[in-house]
């Protein structure tokens, strides 16, 4: 039976699990505090948060939340980064900052998204997608491109007499 405290602090991953969308298993062993607080910071301005939980105290969790468990995977001191909206853009702040000189020590090992659990591969993949606002930018814009070819071939004809009445107009002052 978990004491007082860990009853606590499971109640408060659960509260997290059940607002996010996924779940990104990091390691993070030989990173700074400073690098650490630099990571969060990034990740919550991708729309995420990262906490560190006793992988025991997660399993619990993650049960109580009915999501799969990631046994294989979460092994270790391990930071858990929800995502709250747009699971790319966490995943891509995730995946930049491990990449950069001096974080490499920031190992991504795998995620929980839509019920799945992901590989690191595809944790990668996924953050190679463009972002939610990018990908609803390219579907406006690919709605409003017959409407632009309309109005382009509704507005010849007017452009068209505009021009010949111009040219006219240029001959008799010419004249």
């Amino acid at each position: 039976m978990p004491t007082q405290a860990k009853r606590e602090m499971i109640d408060a991953m659960v509260e997290l699990l059940k607002k996010s969308d996924a779940v990104f298993i990091t390691e993070y062993r030989g990173l700074s505090v400073a690098q650490i607080t630099d990571c969060r910071r990034r990740i919550r301005q991708a729309g995420g948060e990262m906490k560190v939980c006793k992988n025991t105290l997660m399993r619990i969790a993650l049960t109580e939340c009915e999501m799969p468990q990631a046994s294989e995977i979460d092994t270790g001191p391990n930071g858990y980064v929800m995502s709250y909206g747009d699971a790319a853009a966490v995943a891509k702040a995730i995946r930049d900052y491990g990449k950069e000189k001096g974080n490499e020590a920031l190992v991504v090992k795998g995620a929980i998204l839509g019920g799945k659990v992901l590989t690191k591969e595809q944790v990668f993949a996924l953050a190679d997608l463009p972002s939610k606002d990018q990908l609803i930018a390219q579907v406006v814009g690919t709605i409003a491109a017959p409407l632009r070819g309309l109005v382009t071939v509704l507005s010849g004809p007017q452009r068209g007499l505009v021009n010949a009445l111009s040219q006219i107009k240029d001959k008799k002052d010419a004249a």
